[in-house]
């Protein structure tokens, strides 16, 4: 790999969250989890919250300027906006996420059949897709409001079957994620070993390779995610 990732091997993404009202009368984007990689939020602007379910159960951690709030992988998180939130998100493992590193919560009926996860995720290319993104969040909030009830009243194991469920849907895909994070994440922890063993020796390594490099940002208008129209740069950056 010539050029080195953004640190830390994270992606990161400018995410205006959506104002749309859901079924419970917030406002917000879909419910999902990630399977492999934890997800971080750096408040910009507006108000809002990360509403949460995991092992510490059923939360809701209120988000304003300045605060920083992330989160390990299987825990669901559906973001809600009071008004003008926007965040940047730093997703780590690059190139997962972006390769299809999140389940939503779908209705446990569309999570058992991998032809009917995929089209109720799928968005169309063209004029009705903003339409198709609410209508997917509507169909991961019907599944979240369900496993929020569970877990509140019977604890955190009430996750057990969403997650065996996730790891089903993704496990075709994980030597392609495999192949992507050995050849990104892992030869970026290679190269700092080398580095470490060549300065434990007096070496300079790989200091007289020093660059700077600028990410390319993706032209035209913010695309529809999970959570909100987000601003993304050309990966890996």
């Amino acid at each position: 790999m010539t050029t080195p990732l953004f640190p830390g091997g994270v992606a990161v993404s400018d995410l205006a969250v959506y104002d749309w009202e859901a079924a419970d009368g917030m406002c917000g984007g879909s419910p999902h989890l990630h399977t492999a990689s934890s997800e971080g939020y750096v408040v910009v602007a507006g108000s809002g919250s990360v509403h949460t379910l995991s092992a510490d159960g059923v939360a809701e951690h209120a988000l304003s300027p300045g605060e920083v709030v992330w989160f390990s992988p299987g825990t669901v998180h559906r973001l809600v906006n009071d008004g003008g939130l926007r965040l940047i998100v730093v997703m780590q493992n690059s190139g997962l996420p972006e390769a299809g590193d999140a389940v939503l919560t779908f209705p446990a009926r569309v999570l058992d059949d991998p032809e009917a996860y995929a089209a109720a995720a799928a968005l169309p290319a063209g004029p009705g897709r903003e339409t198709a993104v609410k209508a997917r969040r509507d169909l991961a909030m019907e599944g979240y409001l369900e496993l929020r009830d569970a877990v509140a009243s019977g604890g955190p194991s009430a996750l057990a079957a969403l997650h065996a469920r996730a790891a089903r849907l993704v496990q075709p895909r994980v030597a392609e994620w495999r192949a992507t994070w050995d050849a990104t994440v892992a030869a970026e922890v290679e190269r700092t070993r080398r580095q470490l063993n060549a300065l434990s020796e007096g070496l300079p390594g790989a200091l007289s390779a020093a660059s700077v490099h600028r990410a390319t940002p993706v032209g035209g208008d913010p695309a529809f995610g999970m959570c909100g129209r987000l601003t993304t740069w050309q990966w890996p950056c």
